[in-house]
């Protein structure tokens, strides 16, 4: 029988009684925050950053020119705990590296399952219970590790494994199911949600699920469709929950362990782009929830899109900062969407601090479909990112090259011209035989901001988002015999851009990617930039912006690092100003978000994920 942990879990669980020159969490600790108190790399020498070392060997051996490496398509954050780092790859491994070297110091084999996509949980455990790792895998186990070994803890489940699927999988054999993000910690819980399918109504339940941290078994369970006598039930139709599988939680969620809440963002309903045959608000679909950390019972909910027929998630975990206004500390939760919108709003209460409104928008003409009337939008901050677009917003030969504008006008007249009726614009109905008209809607399913999410710098009081403007195009027509909905999103072109030589280049006027700072104390933006460069164009207008999906970390001596952008470069830059004051040329793409650690000497680091490699940076 293992001892309780529940004082060691509940330290961890509070900022700053952990070792602070570590990044044992998801977001550094599991406030969400993404701030390291670390300042050996400053402003002033940042400049001088080399690498350090890098890891990206395959299962067999191979070296870094292989084209099967070990981390290809991973979003993973390293974990940075107890003198290891940890990380997954997609070679079906979990392993433990030598902070300053990458040396392997034991791999964990998980044979034909796939490990998990963005990172793993730190437990530090106690006097009576050593460290551990925790992670989910793509056929749906939870599975808890020796941290220092790496060999499966026996107390845990059924000898270190939690088969997920249990209570909720059993009739969908074959239906994708498993943790999207890194469980949370809370007093003796491992809190976890839940990923799946997204087209299809019809699948597992979602559900967000606590499990005792010493035997791997359930305490307690969290709807996130709701059954018959739980708040939200009456806002889908009757009996939806039998065969509705989503809305999913596949982001990271946050803990505020003095309130005992645990804070989710969850996804958007199936299916996504029609919602005929689930009419009504659709709770907890696309909102931030706050839950009993200890019970999994509803505190408050904010719902940042009603009715969701864009795949609008909240995907990104909650930020949990306070906000100083009018002298008054006000202990706040920020939530940032897919529609390029932010919210901050009461960690007690889920109220909106800033000034909100119910605007009305465009309605939906598809058969059988009828939009929610009215959506959120917050007087501030200002949306950080595009939400609307019109004839004159096409990009000029000016701005990029003639030979870009013809392939964008031919793209437009190949799709038959294109409609957007500013934020929320609902995909229009294409009838059987009809000519084709395509929808334009910004931001695209991808998002204003991702599962990347914002990182809160204490210093000056900024919180820092980066937002890309990438469009989707597309229409609903009738679906075919056989589909689980009657009306599905078609298209010829899914994106609103054009290849060239490359890479995809936006059709609408740059910036097509942003990192902006708001003033938490004002939520005003006090400084964006644009972020990413499109390298085949002329030196002068190189300065465009580019795609994002990860998000970035701050520190203490005011520095900002991201790799997100899809021109493979890893950036500082100044938090105060958002100068950038370094950056290095990565192989592939930066696509996960980066931490700093201090190794046992107290020398500092950085490293991102970028694809398929660790590369991990430090000073001479």
């Amino acid at each position: 029988m293992r001892i309780t942990a529940t004082l060691a879990l509940a330290a961890f669980a509070t900022p700053g009684i952990y070792c602070q020159t570590d990044w044992p969490a998801y977001g550094h600790d599991q406030t969400g925050q993404r701030y390291s108190p670390l300042t050996q790399i400053s402003t002033k020498n940042v400049a001088k950053l080399k690498l350090a070392w890098q890891y990206g060997i395959d299962a067999s051996g191979n070296d870094l020119n292989s084209a099967n490496r070990a981390l290809a398509g991973t979003e993973a954050v390293p974990i940075m705990a107890g003198g290891l780092l940890y990380t997954p790859t997609a070679k079906h491994t979990v392993v433990a590296l030598e902070p300053e070297t990458g040396k392997e110091v034991w791999k964990f084999e998980l044979g034909r399952v796939g490990a998990p996509l963005r990172g793993v949980t730190y437990w530090q455990g106690d006097k009576d219970i050593p460290a551990e790792i925790l992670l989910g895998t793509s056929d749906g186990r939870l599975i808890a590790l020796n941290a220092k070994t790496g060999k499966p803890v026996p107390g845990f489940g059924n000898e270190g494994t939690v088969n997920l699927r249990i209570g909720v999988a059993e009739k969908f054999p074959d239906a994708p199911y498993h943790m999207g993000s890194p469980g949370a910690l809370y007093r003796g819980l491992i809190i976890t949600g839940a990923q799946g399918q997204e087209d299809n109504p019809d699948g597992p339940a979602m559900d967000v699920r606590a499990w005792d941290m010493r035997t791997g078994k359930l305490v307690w369970t969290f709807h996130t469709l709701p059954r018959p006598g739980e708040p939200g039930y009456e806002t889908w139709p009757k009996d939806n929950w039998i065969s509705g599988g989503s809305p999913a939680h596949w982001g990271a969620a946050t803990i505020d362990a003095q309130r005992g809440l645990v804070f989710l963002p969850v996804g958007q309903p199936a299916a996504q782009y029609y919602g005929g045959a689930r009419e009504g608000q659709n709770l907890y679909s696309s909102s931030i929830v706050a839950l009993d950390a200890a019970t999994g019972k509803v505190r408050w909910y904010f719902q940042l899109t009603h009715h969701d027929m864009w795949d609008y998630d909240a995907e990104a975990a909650p930020a949990l900062i306070d906000v100083i206004r009018d002298g008054k500390k006000i202990p706040a939760v920020v939530a940032i969407s897919k529609p390029g919108l932010m919210f901050f709003l009461d960690r007690d209460t889920g109220k909106s601090i800033y000034p909100m409104e119910e605007r009305a928008v465009p309605q939906s003409d598809i058969p059988g479909e009828h939009s929610w009337p009215t959506q959120p939008f917050p007087m501030k901050p200002p949306p950080l990112a595009r939400t609307r677009y019109q004839a004159s917003d096409l990009v000029s030969a000016a701005e990029t090259t003639p030979e870009h504008v013809r392939a964008c006008q031919e793209l437009i007249e190949k799709n038959g011209g294109v409609s957007n009726a500013g934020p929320f614009t609902p995909w229009g109905y294409r009838a059987d035989g009809a000519s084709m008209k395509s929808t334009l809607v910004f931001p695209g399913g991808l998002g204003g901001s991702n599962w990347g999410g914002t990182a809160y710098d204490r210093q000056t009081g900024f919180l820092l988002a980066a937002t890309q403007d990438v469009g989707a195009l597309g229409w609903v027509e009738k679906a075919k015999d056989g589909s689980p909905v009657p009306y599905d999103k078609a298209s010829l072109d899914r994106t609103f851009d054009v290849r060239m030589p490359g890479g995809s280049w936006p059709c609408q006027k740059p910036p097509w990617g942003q990192l902006i700072a708001i003033n938490t104390s004002t939520g005003d933006f006090a400084w964006q930039r644009t972020l990413g460069v499109t390298d085949q164009l002329p030196e002068a207008k190189q300065n465009t912006g580019r795609p994002v999906l990860a998000g970035p970390i701050v520190t203490a001596s005011g520095l900002i690092f991201i790799g997100s952008t899809d021109d493979n470069r890893f950036r500082a830059l100044d938090a105060k100003t958002g100068r950038e004051v370094w950056v290095a040329k990565l192989e592939r793409r930066g696509n996960a978000d980066p931490i700093t650690y201090a190794d046992r000497n107290g020398k500092q680091y950085v490293a991102i994920v970028a694809t398929d490699t660790l590369v991990v940076y430090t000073l001479p």
